[in-house]
């Protein structure tokens, strides 16, 4: 009778294993996403996914640094399925925008920021400018503290930058030689660390432990971000080359619906992209959005 038993539980899981087998058989095989560039829209993406692969398990997406123009070379090269950047593909060096596809899934403020222990809160945009030029080199300058100016630029390549230069500088004008940083978290900390230091960041990094400045007595907001009142900011892309696979399809198209955007986008401080009543072309022309 034991042995009948026994045979039975080994026939009841060898059919368990084989059915288990089998459904694993049918289980359609992972999709791979990678998305690299934007250190800017990197917490966005981050927390879109982590929503996402709740609703889409398949789908395996990896999010990675680097910057805007790291992403945009990754993705012209087919290294990547999506390349994530602060600034149109034509205004990076070695980039054929015609052969990607722009998809802008975000809008992401800029702000200067200073050491909290410095007391200015407030520059005007020709201050900013002469800050950044090096024409400004004392704090007292600008009626702050006889202090150095410590300038932390962003590096070259850094679609922050291009965008934050686009608005501050003007025409010819090129950014004083200065320790550069290519992402948003550590030109935080370098400002946190040095009393007379100056940066800018993504809204989305901004916190207590570094000084948001004002331009022009205006105050950093996403409100006044979507009228241009607050003129320091960009879109944010993801670029596909011309043909993206399904699975990066279908993730970009969850990322630009109406409920992420009001949820996910809004809660991780960047701008609604349907809430924008004004628009900005690759050269940094802004008008009323049609």
């Amino acid at each position: 009778m034991k042995r009948i038993i026994t045979m039975a539980v080994i026939a009841v899981i060898i059919v368990s294993l084989g059915v288990g087998f089998a459904a694993a058989k049918k289980q359609p095989p992972r999709e791979k996403v990678t998305i690299v560039g934007s250190t800017a829209l990197q917490p966005l993406s981050e927390a879109v996914v982590k929503n996402y692969q709740k609703l889409e398990p398949q789908t395996s997406i990896t999010v990675q640094g680097g910057g805007s123009g790291t992403g945009l070379s990754q993705v012209q090269a087919g290294a990547v399925n999506v390349g994530s950047s602060d600034v149109f593909a034509d205004q990076q060096d070695g980039i054929d925008e015609k052969k990607l596809t722009d998809h802008i899934v975000a809008v992401s403020g800029i702000v200067p920021i200073v050491n909290s222990r410095l007391g200015v809160d407030n520059l005007s945009l020709k201050q900013l400018r002469q800050i950044y030029t090096g024409e400004v080199t004392n704090w007292k300058q600008v009626g702050g503290p006889n202090l150095p100016i410590t300038v932390i630029n962003r590096a070259t390549g850094s679609g922050t930058r291009v965008a934050f230069e686009q608005v501050v500088l003007k025409n010819g004008e090129h950014s004083v030689n200065a320790q550069e940083q290519d992402s948003n978290g550590t030109v935080k900390e370098i400002v946190r660390n040095t009393p007379g230091a100056i940066s800018y960041i993504s809204f989305a990094y901004l916190n207590k432990s570094v000084q948001p400045l004002k331009v022009d007595g205006v105050t950093p907001t996403a409100k006044n971000i979507t009228t241009n009142k607050w003129q320091l900011w960009s879109y944010e892309h993801m670029y596909t080359q011309k043909k993206p696979t399904k699975a990066t399809q279908e993730f970009i198209n969850y990322m630009q619906t109406k409920e992420v955007q009001q949820k996910l986008v809004e809660k991780a401080n960047y701008i609604n992209i349907h809430d924008m009543k004004v628009q900005r072309t690759v050269n940094g022309k802004t008008s009323v959005k049609e």
